[in-house]
């Protein structure tokens, strides 16, 4: 992995890892390596830039997860963080274990700084068998393979898959086999119309623009020093923003 330096704003990168290293660094400052097993918490807010890559030491894999997060509306002019943590809190479901990296999960809370009600979770099977997972009913859920062979009810559940389900469900049954993993997300519904383009979550078409052209005049975002010559250039820009629930 080598992404040069780019910019975001408006959301939270939740980078988690599964196997191999990776090389983490932003316009504060930080320079934070992360490993399989630990979370990088990155909250664009107001603006902020980074750059991920793979260190020259490395174990020859890469395998994880990055999700990104929309802020409130309340919290995503706020300014920029990044945050690291080593060891995460594991929720014990039946025959399989879920490491908590974002919310809340059967009563395990992250330590991971949230901005709105949500759950994460990376699932893994430690034995052939059943995981009650217990959701929220408040919450929208949805699930997605990793590895390995799981059925979510009736349902064999495919890779490269997002299965959706909505509010109303108060837990989740899956029959899993040894060593299988999924990641669960979910949340209450947002309730706010959002516009996201290239790595700018926003509200109106303006406010991407003004996002743009601070990027590529060099302001507002700052710079990554150790790799200020591998700085990712903005894409053209679609006429036609719309912003959608």
């Amino acid at each position: 992995m080598d992404i040069g330096p780019h910019p975001h704003i408006g959301l939270q990168t939740v980078t988690w890892l599964i196997e191999g290293e990776a090389l983490h660094r932003d316009s504060l400052g930080h320079e934070q390596l992360i490993r399989p097993g630990q979370l990088n918490l990155m909250t664009a807010g107001s603006g902020i830039s980074h750059s991920e890559e793979t260190p020259a030491r490395n174990s020859g894999r890469l395998h994880g997860v990055q999700l990104w997060v929309a802020l409130p509306d309340a919290r995503r002019h706020s300014p920029p963080r990044f945050d690291h943590y080593a060891e995460l809190p594991v929720a014990v479901l039946g025959a399989a274990r879920a490491v908590v990296l974002m919310g809340e999960l059967n009563g395990v809370r992250s330590p991971a700084g949230a901005h709105s009600k949500m759950v994460g979770a990376d699932i893994v099977a430690g034995a052939d068998g059943e995981a009650d997972v217990p959701l929220d009913p408040s919450f929208e859920h949805a699930v997605v393979l990793i590895d390995g062979q799981i059925a979510l009810g009736d349902v064999t559940l495919e890779p490269s898959t997002l299965y959706y389900f909505g509010t109303g469900r108060d837990a989740a049954r899956l029959t899993a086999r040894a060593g299988s993993r999924l990641m669960l997300v979910g949340g209450p519904p947002f309730g706010e119309r959002i516009l996201m383009w290239w790595n700018f979550v926003g509200r109106t078409a303006e406010e991407i623009e003004q996002a743009r052209d601070d990027w590529e005049r060099g302001t507002r975002f700052g710079s990554v020093p150790a790799r200020a010559a591998d700085r990712i250039a903005a894409p053209p820009l679609s006429p036609r923003l719309h912003a959608s629930g």
